[in-house]
Parts: structure tokens; C-alpha cells; sequence
């Protein structure tokens, strides 16, 4: 199977799991972009070298598009508003690129994602426009109540703000129109950082009364379109650790953790059943009693699951949502004393609640369904996110105060890692920042 795949950015969640998931089937041939084409935390994609790309690909039989990428050069630059020079866009701007796209998909299978702008409820504006430093608050304050409440925000950076969100919630609307042409199989719109009201509430919908599809997330959805383009079906039960509490909303999330996860089962093209003898696979979710807690804050949430959870003598995977941001140590713990690796489909614990659903939920599917299947990079592809959302998201990261070097704190992490995937990389790991920050790193295998 021929795939091309247009990633939202060039981190690693985003570029590199994308091929470390795909290499699980050696007869999946992946055509993703050079990496130095796409965006960053500070430089927007090379978008006309990506249409060039796409121009000559051979015929494949899916493409995976996040739509962002071409008309604005990626996620973070969709926020900023302007283009690779510092120049602000308008609407007409980003029409006119897009256009250019639409030959290339014209009679192909795609799907595709564009993002509904979030609003951050913090001034930090390190992914944002310069004046989030100081009103990002007050402008999620003024979103959440739905325009009335306005403590403070000088009316030109206010204005600013919302054109931003107008061009964009004009471009999908566009998106809308190439849909009713036939342009996609699946298009989705993404609720990123979603609260449970403000604008980006609002515009969600509306895109769906006039017929669009939203999903809370982004960063995972391309991993979880991914999955829906490999045609296999298979029946999933679902075992929450928490049950009672399976209808509290996740942080950065308008919805449920159920509906969290039945909405990316029912994206990735799942089936779901309601008895466990049924299943194909369980699916495991490690959830939180009434307020998921967050490793970085602080922000602790309790769980009874070791006193009562064994894990199915079937195959299962593992979503790890207890904490955003990281895994659950003491989950971590138990999952390790009972750890089967013969029925293992894999494991997630990263950032948001979504994003560990989706990108896990992908590696599922090309495992189930592979016709070559490469046990090694499977298991490659399980060091690197436990090493990513165990080792150093859960630990290391609490104990450094900006990026450096952590291969002396990773080792003891490796080992265990080692010995319990049954995985010896052939050279020596290694760890970088790649957008120069503690959120995120890279695990070189």
C-alpha cells in the first residue's frame, strides 16, 4: 500500500512516529515530505516545495493531508496569521495557495484535516501572536464569554485577533465547498486546546450545521486518519480503569473522556463492541477520577485501579490519560508486573488525552492488519514512547531545569525498557530538543 503523508510539522510526534508506525508493515510504502520542508516553532513550511513534492509523487493509494500546512505553513503559523517573511495574509492570500492544491487531490483518495484556531487561557506566546504575553488571558476570558466580557483589550489588538479567526474560519468553510465537489474522503475539522465554550466552540458548530465534521484534537489526527485508511476492521472493547468516572472532560478538551475515545475508534474505523469475549482487542484506558491531573503543574488526581485491574489475556493496547502531558507512574509500575508481550499492541501516555488515543490507535491498526509485519520496529516504535512519555515526560523532565543533556538519567529507564520489550537497538540512544524547549524531545534509536 502506497501512502503519502503531509504532517502538521516537523516534530517528532508528527514526523517521525508517522514513519516509526508505518515501518511495522514492511509492504507500506510511506511518501512523507523532506523534514526540512515543514514548519517549526519558529519558521512556517516551505509550502512550495511541498506542492512540488506532490506534484511528483507516483500514484498512491491514500493521501493524508493536514491542510494547514499548505495553506498557512503549519499548525503554529495558522495562529500567527503571517507568511514565511512576516507579512500578514488575508483571506484571498490563502485562497489563492490552496488552489494549487486542488489539482493534485483531484480523483484520489484523500483525507484531511484543517484546525479550528484554539484560544490558549494563558499569556504565554511562545505558539502565539506577540501580544498573547500579555492578553492571551483576557482574550480567552473574552472568547469564553462569548464576546461581552472585555477587561481591558485595546480595541486594535482585539480587532486583529478576530480577523485572524474570521480567515480562517473562512478557509474552512471553503474546505466545506471542495468536500460537495468530491475533494475528500474523510475531512475533519480539529477542536484543538478545546475549552468547553468561546469562538472556537462556536465555529465548530457551525461547521457542522452546514455539514463538517469536528474532532477535539490535532496534533494525533493525521496518525488517526492514517489508521482509517488502512481498510481493516477491527472490534474493540473498551475497559476504562475508572468506569464511574468515564464521563469527566479531560483538560484542553470540550468532551468526555468516553467520547474522547469512541470519537477516535470511530475516525480510525474501529468497531466497538460492549462485551469482551467479542473483542479482537481490548483497549485500555487509564483514566482519571473527576479532574485529570497534570504532571507539569502539579496537579495530582487519584485512581483505585491497582487494587482490582488485571490485564486481558487478549490482545490489548494501553491509552494512559490519567495525567496530561505524561505517563502515570504508578500505573506504569503495575502494567510492568503483568506486561505480556505477545498479546502488546502498544502504548501511549502523550500530551493530551486525544493525542494519546489517536497516534496509539494507528499503530494498532498497521499491526493488526500487516501483511509483512516487522516485529522489530514495533518494538522500536514502543521503546521510543516509553522512553518519550514514561521516562522522560513522568521523570527526567520534573528534575531538569531547561534542556541539556539526559542521557545519564535515561539509562536506568533504558535498560528496564530493554529487558522487558525483549529490544536492543543496535547503537546508542541519544536525546535532542528539537524546538530548543523541555516539552518535547527526540529518542533516536
Amino acid at each position: 500500500m502506497k501512502i503519502c503523508f503531509v504532517p502538521i510539522d516537523n516534530r517528532p510526534v508528527c514526523y517521525n512516529l508517522a514513519k516509526d508506525i508505518t515501518a511495522i508493515d514492511e509492504s507500506i510504502e510511506l511518501f512523507i515530505p523532506p523534514r526540512e520542508f515543514l514548519g517549526d516553532l519558529t519558521k512556517n513550511a516551505q509550502v512550495n516545495e511541498i506542492l512540488d513534492w506532490l506534484e511528483k509523487l507516483p500514484a498512491c493509494d491514500a493521501m493524508v493531508l493536514s491542510l494547514d500546512t499548505i495553506a498557512y505553513g503549519g499548525l503554529i503559523p495558522s495562529r500567527r496569521g503571517v507568511n514565511d517573511k512576516g507579512v500578514q495574509e488575508n483571506f484571498s492570500d490563502i485562497k489563492n495557495r490552496i488552489e494549487r492544491l486542488k489539482p493534485l487531490i483531484k480523483g484520489k483518495k484523500v483525507y484531511a484535516f484543517s484546525s479550528i484556531m484554539r484560544i490558549s487561557n494563558n499569556n504565554y506566546n511562545e505558539e502565539e501572536k506577540e501580544y498573547w504575553k500579555d492578553y492571551g488571558k483576557k482574550i480567552f476570558e473574552y472568547s469564553f464569554s462569548g464576546g461581552k466580557k472585555n477587561d481591558g483589550i485595546p480595541e486594535e489588538i482585539l480587532e486583529d485577533y478576530l480577523e485572524t479567526r474570521r480567515r480562517n474560519f473562512e478557509i474552512n468553510k471553503l474546505y466545506l465547498e471542495w468536500q460537495k465537489e468530491g475533494l475528500f474522503d474523510t475531512l475533519i475539522f480539529s477542536k484543538d486546546d478545546c475549552a468547553t465554550k468561546g469562538f472556537n466552540v462556536d465555529e465548530a458548530l457551525e461547521l457542522e450545521r452546514l455539514g463538517g465534521k469536528t474532532k477535539t484534537g490535532a496534533d494525533e489526527i493525521p496518525l488517526t486518519l492514517l489508521a482509517r485508511a488502512i481498510e481493516k476492521d477491527i472490534k474493540v472493547f473498551v475497559e476504562y480503569l475508572e468506569p464511574a468516572y468515564k464521563d469527566c472532560v479531560s483538560n484542553y478538551e470540550d468532551v468526555s473522556i468516553e467520547k474522547s475515545v469512541l470519537g477516535q475508534l470511530e475516525l480510525g474505523g474501529f468497531s466497538v463492541v460492549e462485551h469482551k469475549d467479542d473483542a479482537d482487542l481490548v483497549l485500555v484506558v487509564n483514566n482519571f477520577v473527576k479532574k485529570q491531573g497534570e504532571l507539569v503543574m502539579g496537579w495530582d488526581t487519584v485512581g483505585k485501579y491497582r487494587d482490582n485491574f488485571t490485564m486481558p489475556q487478549k490482545p490489548y493496547a494501553v491509552a494512559d490519560v490519567r495525567f496530561a502531558n505524561g505517563a502515570d507512574n504508578d500505573f506504569v509500575k503495575h502494567l510492568f508486573t503483568q506486561f505480556d508481550l505477545k498479546n502488546f499492541y502498544g502504548y501511549s501516555g502523550w500530551n493530551t488525552s486525544a493525542n494519546t488515543l489517536g497516534s496509539m490507535l494507528a499503530g494498532v491498526k498497521v499491526k493488526w492488519g500487516a501483511r509483512k509485519y516487522n516485529d522489530l520496529a514495533f518494538k522500536k516504535l514502543q521503546m521510543v514512547r516509553f522512553l518519550d512519555d514514561w521516562a522522560y515526560q513522568a521523570n527526567v523532565r520534573g528534575v531538569i531545569d531547561s534542556p541539556c543533556d539526559i542521557k545519564d538519567l535515561m539509562k536506568p529507564y533504558e535498560s528496564k525498557l530493554s529487558n522487558l520489550l525483549e529490544y536492543r537497538p543496535d547503537k546508542q540512544i541519544t536525546y535532542s530538543y528539537p524546538w530548543k524547549r523541555k516539552f518535547e524531545i527526540e529518542v533516536s534509536l
